[in-house]
């Protein structure tokens, strides 16, 4: 059993609190509006959630949680405070962050005169950086103390949906958990023993960085379906229908199969459809913003490439793989063809080994567009693997090709590498191994 502080009584701490109260925790919700902690004294919730007011009853009748607005008290008798206050927009954007800063500030104070571990825990939504740049240099200086040594420091983002929060706090997709020392993560985690989900420890970024992530793939999946049916609608056709059966899919779909940071997308299929769509959308008059972002950001991805290339000042570039993904000779819009040819054009000396597309030259359904479309990048293919390694200042990973991995050991301190698809997850070689967005 922890003694907890819960500061902020808004919708994620009252929540919070409600819940670890009925997991057997002593739990004190702290916040300025004395008209909040009244009713939340009274077994009532100060918000409009279902199942919220019988957790919260419940919890006062038995003792196990109350509220205060005097937030040192509450905070010296705890051995764990989250901080669970808001974090609004301002006008052009970026967050406000002062309710995090004045539960800090009040935090650090008590700090300073405590004996004895505690632990402070973010709930709320902060940008990657804010736990390290603002709360704990705050933690740190008011209270004397450090960080990871005299109090632990966790990020702990919440996964709640308005109507369902308390079945989410029981029944969440995950538990994310990011520390600077694994103690603390480990006293935390017990917290939440018994909560059947995919315990995840992490750093305090990433912790940071994944509410963030998951919340702009939602927005993201909403504006899809929404363009989606405005299409199908102007087709006559039933977008639930269309929709119902997309989702039925969850080996490309509905999975992680897409979701990697890497390259841009090409091949026969992904930029001919969408280039389609769109056409298809013009005609009916249905203007769809995000299809059309696809395509741009898409090119964005190769450009960003150049520039990671142009930076190194070096001139020699080798390619590994040339067709848009490994294991086959497709070179229809594969970006690595586009990568190359604004290479060529800045003057760039360049050599090329893809083992599929050299056999493709020789025979094979792509050897007439190699000849007609690409003779020019074609002339710069190499058979020698090792060689083209050694004598290139930069290695460009195009696609996954098993026999790229074998190439780490190979090379000096000289060289560099430019990973376009994450070949390993852990990379160990003498050179300077870059990914192109990790």
């Amino acid at each position: 059993m922890e003694r907890i502080s819960v500061l902020g009584l808004g919708y994620v701490g009252t929540v919070m609190a409600a819940c670890l109260a009925r997991s057997g925790h002593l739990v004190t919700g702290v916040d300025t509006n004395r008209t909040k902690v009244d009713i939340f004294n009274q077994g009532r919730s100060p918000i409009i959630e279902k199942n919220l007011d019988s957790l919260i009853a419940a919890g006062v009748r038995e003792g196990r949680l109350r509220a205060t607005v005097d937030g040192k008290a509450s905070i010296l008798d705890s051995d764990i405070s989250f901080i669970c206050v808001g974090t609004p927009s301002n006008t052009n954007g970026s967050l406000d962050l002062k309710f995090i800063e004045r539960a800090t500030f009040e935090i650090a104070e008590v700090l300073k005169d405590k004996t004895g571990p505690h632990i402070i825990a973010i709930r709320s939504t902060v940008l990657p950086g804010t736990t390290e740049m603002t709360v704990i240099p705050i933690l740190e200086r008011v209270s004397g103390k450090k960080a990871g040594r005299d109090f632990g420091v966790i990020v702990n983002p919440e996964f709640l949906r308005e109507s369902s929060a308390v079945d989410d706090f029981y029944n969440p997709p995950k538990t994310v958990i990011g520390a600077l020392e694994d103690r603390d993560a480990e006293r935390i985690a017990a917290i939440y023993h018994g909560i059947e989900a995919p315990l995840v420890k992490t750093s305090l970024r990433v912790a940071e960085m994944i509410k963030y992530a998951d919340n702009a793939f939602h927005a993201l999946k909403v504006v899809f379906s929404n363009e989606m049916g405005n299409i199908c609608k102007a087709l006559d056709i039933d977008s639930h229908e269309v929709m119902n059966i997309f989702c039925r899919d969850t080996k490309l779909n509905l999975s992680p199969y897409y979701l990697k940071p890497g390259f841009a997308f090409g091949g026969s299929c992904l930029p001919k459809e969408v280039r389609a769509l769109l056409y298809k959308a013009k005609t009916l008059d249905v203007d769809v913003p995000m299809l059309k972002a696809v395509l741009e950001s898409n090119e964005l991805q190769v450009k960003l490439a150049v520039r990671h290339i142009i930076h190194l000042g070096k001139k020699r570039i080798g390619v590994l793989g040339f067709a848009f993904k490994a294991g086959t000779d497709d070179l229809r819009e594969s970006p690595i063809v586009d990568l190359i040819e604004i290479l060529l054009g800045k003057g760039y000396p360049i050599k090329i080994y893809d083992q599929q597309v050299s056999l493709a030259k020789i025979f094979g359904a792509n050897k007439e567009f190699i000849e007609k479309r690409i003779p020019h990048i074609a002339d710069l293919m190499v058979n020698d693997l090792e060689n083209m390694v050694r004598n290139s200042e930069v290695i460009v990973i195009g696609n996954k090709s098993e026999e790229f991995a074998g190439i780490m050991p190979l090379l000096r301190e000289d060289q560099h590498v430019l990973d376009l698809v994450r070949i390993q997850e852990t990379v160990r070689t003498k050179a300077r191994y870059e990914g192109i967005c990790w």
